[in-house]
């Protein structure tokens, strides 16, 4: 039996919610058209993540409990979510593009048997179908794809590319499902330990400096560097600035790598090519550098600065010190 659901897989780092879950509420509820709007939260017995999640205004929160969520395998995460799936059989099924959500999604959408959209940049609905929108063709274009035929429609949503908004108008259902949780056979998880490494977390941090093609030079990079550890931020960069063996994929930002909303942006060197403004639409305060006055980058600015980005550094830094 299929129904009108939209359902949102609520990811649980330790004991905290990835943000990206929360964001997928808002965005399901804004598109929902009369749709309902199910959280899918699979935890330990002794948590209790619905009472958070239930201030962002799912019309029902489906847990899953299991004191083994703790340190669950994917595999075994995805088996969980089959079991209370099928028989509902929900419109579409929502995962954020995390490495846990990127794991978990395509093994429920084998087995589901329907089709799995990764790393969407937007979605809306025609009807029932959910469209579902990301970069193709070396991210040259965006293309609309759908899943006319299967349910759940499934989709893994970047992480910042929608604001997740606090909801108090309703009180959602809570319901306990009931499942047996099936321990994977060929491996066990004994530890999970946090990642410390900032090129993990591009798209949480609250300052980024990105540096463009126009800013790669040593000096820029050091300096860009410099200024991020003063005001405890990060360095991002574009793509062209990933062939700088300095810089790797995990710092990208843009339509091929990550969305970031930080408080504050600091581009220097970078012209604003649409690839990137994708990346950026949710930062805070913009601040761009760039020697030529008509770079379509500072239409996307609260500031700009035409000028050299090594002096701009320069001065910069002596003023925070």
């Amino acid at each position: 039996m299929d129904n009108q659901e939209i359902w949102v897989y609520i990811q649980l780092n330790g004991s905290k919610i990835e943000p990206t879950s929360l964001q997928l509420l808002t965005k399901a509820k804004s598109i929902s058209n009369q749709k309902s709007v199910v959280a899918v939260l699979p935890e330990a017995t002794n948590f209790d993540a619905e009472t958070t999640v239930s201030q962002y205004g799912p019309d029902k929160i489906i847990t899953i409990k299991d004191d083994r969520f703790v340190n669950a395998t994917d595999a075994e995460i995805a088996d969980a979510l089959f079991q209370i799936t099928p028989d509902v059989r929900p419109n579409s099924f929502l995962f954020p593009a995390t490495v846990v959500g990127r794991s978990v999604a395509p093994r429920l959408q084998a087995k589901l048997q329907t089709g799995l959209t990764a790393d969407c940049l937007d979605l809306f609905f025609e009807d029932d179908l959910l469209v579902q929108a990301k970069p193709t063709y070396g991210d040259n274009i965006m293309c609309d794809i759908i899943c006319p035929d299967r349910r759940p429609q499934m989709a893994t949503v970047r992480p910042n590319t929608f604001n997740a908004q606090l909801d108090s108008t309703k009180i959602p259902e809570i319901i306990n499902a009931e499942f047996t949780f099936h321990p994977e056979t060929q491996m066990t998880v004994t530890e999970t330990v946090p990642m410390i490494n900032s090129s993990a977390n591009i798209s949480d941090a609250n300052i980024v400096i990105a540096l463009g093609r126009g800013a790669n030079n040593p000096k820029t990079i050091e300096l860009a560097h410099q200024l991020a550890d003063q005001l405890g931020g990060m360095v991002g960069v574009t793509r062209p600035m990933t062939d700088n063996p300095e810089f790797g994929h995990e710092l990208q930002i843009g339509q091929s790598g990550h969305t970031i909303a930080p408080k504050l942006l600091i581009n220097l060197g970078i012209s604003g090519a649409v690839q990137y403004i994708v990346g950026i639409k949710n930062a805070k305060q913009v601040v761009s550098v760039n020697t030529d006055p008509d770079a379509p980058i500072f239409a996307e600015s609260d500031y700009g600065y035409v000028g050299d980005a090594t002096e701009f550094l320069t001065a910069l830094l002596a003023k925070t010190k």
